[in-house]
């Protein structure tokens, strides 16, 4: 029993980050159609940020994680204006085009600036775990639990609270409707596929202290992420919440009681399962119209 509890622990801590490249990943193509290649980069670049901001430039390890997020946003601004407002109307194979050509030449510009050797991120927490009876964890972990449930509410308040969130859902449902009616349509374009990069870099910036940064990091989370949007159906963020936990849950189990080697199967074992029986993702919503 307590085995289950630590890895139901370990799993609240992973589904967290999942969960923001989930979210990440559903806004971006839920409204604007697009298949976002580069996800995974932007992942890796918010924990290069971090290890810039923490161990180059000696700054608070607080602060980098806002820094990174800025940055995801002010990248994703830059890649939707540089390479996806001048295909807008384009059919979705040209841009899966250019969005893989643009993935392959930024983890490539990673690898030439960085190198192949991991990095590390050195931490203000001690080493010595938080223990709740059977149960232990460390308390960087329960910081990166903390931040991604802050950013999951926070995006979850823009989307359904503010003007900038009825505008996007508003696109999401009908983008030339949202257009005739006053809405700034490539504004929207540029602002969503800022967010879903901030929260790609910042689910980076929260397991990059965690774990070890390297160029090619960003490969699996985004395979993870793709799993997620699947599990959860594609533009529904409740659903890409819910998905990133129960992929988190698969992995846990997966690893504690068949084999540490079989983590990333058996979370797409499920997902086999779900396209099977279920290929619209669990908690799909209605298409949209057009």
């Amino acid at each position: 029993m307590s085995e289950f509890l630590q890895h139901l622990v370990n799993m609240l801590v992973l589904g967290g980050t999942y969960a923001l490249l989930g979210i990440g990943l559903t806004l971006i193509f839920g409204i604007m159609n697009v298949v976002n290649f580069t996800h995974g980069v932007l992942y890796t670049f918010g924990a290069y940020i971090m290890f810039i901001v923490v161990q180059q430039l000696g700054l608070n390890f607080f602060l980098a994680l806002p820094v990174a997020v800025l940055a995801g946003w002010l990248l994703g601004a830059a890649i939707e204006l540089t390479l996806l407002r001048p295909l807008r109307g384009s059919d979705i194979d040209t841009t899966m085009l250019v969005m893989i050509g643009a993935w392959i030449a930024m983890q490539s510009g990673t690898l030439w600036i960085w190198g192949g050797v991991a990095k590390s991120v050195a931490t203000p927490f001690p080493e010595a775990p938080l223990v709740l009876g059977p149960v232990s964890v460390s308390w960087l972990r329960l910081f990166v639990l903390a931040a991604a449930a802050m950013l999951i509410l926070v995006t979850y308040f823009l989307i359904n609270k503010t003007s900038l969130g009825r505008a996007m859902r508003a696109t999401f449902q009908d983008h030339d409707t949202a257009s005739l009616m006053g809405v700034n349509v490539d504004m929207i374009y540029t602002s969503t596929f800022a967010i879903g990069s901030s929260l790609a870099a910042a689910a980076g910036a929260l397991l990059g202290p965690v774990y070890v940064i390297f160029p090619q990091m960003g490969d699996l989370a985004a395979v993870k992420a793709f799993a997620i949007v699947i599990l959860g159906g594609l533009g529904n963020i409740t659903g890409a919440v819910i998905g990133g936990f129960i992929l988190a849950l698969a992995e846990e189990l997966g690893a504690g009681y068949v084999s540490s080697g079989y983590r990333d199967a058996m979370g797409f074992v499920i997902i086999i399962a779900v396209l099977i029986f279920r290929p619209t993702g669990l908690f799909a919503r209605a298409e949209r119209v057009g």
